[in-house]
């Protein structure tokens, strides 16, 4: 039964799709996180069916990327996007501890927020933009390893060693939990399922998830020295960061 609501409690937290969740506690926190990358799999698998769609029908490469990154919205209810403009607003704010916690937690959006989900949907709508003319199996490894990666920060955000920045929130329940060896299997997996992403370059899709990973490094550094540990918002801002590196890095073709 932990494994099963463990899976359930990735999938309601990560989709739209309104699965019933039994016993919610940190045990069950800790296979959901740890199974996050998971849910990002058969997710990249429908946007990149969508996009091969698209292009088969004729639509302008843009076009398709927006749409693709419009379903992608709607699936994930835009929480991890919020989460990214939250995160921004409070590091753009430079202050640190329960003020910038403060900033992070209001309702609004300013203008650190709105840059960054602009330039992020930007980008990987241009990154997307690349993809139509590759070979289908090259489309679909490059978006499912972009949307497993960006799930895979997460695991790497709650793992053992990195405390929440509040006592209580949906960081309180997840931080923390992810122990190291299923931690190293899911970031082996997401390297494997990189590897035919860009034809002729095995070692290009590995690279990216590596790329992905660093960057979200960098930003749980300084989120932790700033706030004193995660939230749910950083959770958002770091499948973000990683699914638009990874894109950046399997587009230069």
């Amino acid at each position: 039964m932990l494994l099963v609501d463990g899976v359930r409690l990735a999938v309601t937290t990560l989709t739209v799709v309104p699965v019933r969740v039994g016993i919610v506690d940190r045990r069950t926190a800790a296979v959901a996180m740890t199974a996050a990358p998971a849910v990002g799999l058969p997710l990249g698998a429908l946007l990149a069916g969508i996009l091969l769609l698209l292009d088969a029908a004729g639509a302008p490469t843009l076009l398709a990327a927006a749409v693709t990154l419009g379903l992608s919205t709607l699936l994930t209810r835009a929480l991890h996007l919020d989460g990214l403009a939250d995160t921004v607003d409070a590091l753009g704010s430079y202050r640190a501890g329960e003020a910038g916690l403060a900033v992070m937690k209001k309702p609004d959006i300013g203008p650190f927020g709105v840059a960054a989900v602009t330039l992020a949907l930007l980008t990987q709508a241009a990154a997307l933009t690349a993809l139509p003319d590759a070979a289908p199996v090259a489309v679909l490894s490059t978006v499912c390893t972009a949307y497993g990666t960006g799930r895979l920060a997460i695991s790497w955000a709650c793992r053992r060693g990195l405390p929440p920045a509040r006592p209580t929130g949906l960081g309180a329940l997840v931080a923390d939990t992810v122990p190291p060896v299923p931690l190293a299997l899911g970031t082996a997996a997401t390297v494997a399922i990189s590897v035919p992403a860009v034809p002729g370059r095995p070692w290009q899709g590995p690279l990216a998830v590596i790329l992905a990973l660093t960057a979200t490094h960098l930003l749980l550094r300084q989120c932790h020295r700033r706030f004193g540990g995660i939230t749910g918002d950083i959770l958002g801002a770091s499948l973000e960061l990683a699914t638009t590196v990874a894109l950046i890095t399997l587009a230069l073709r």
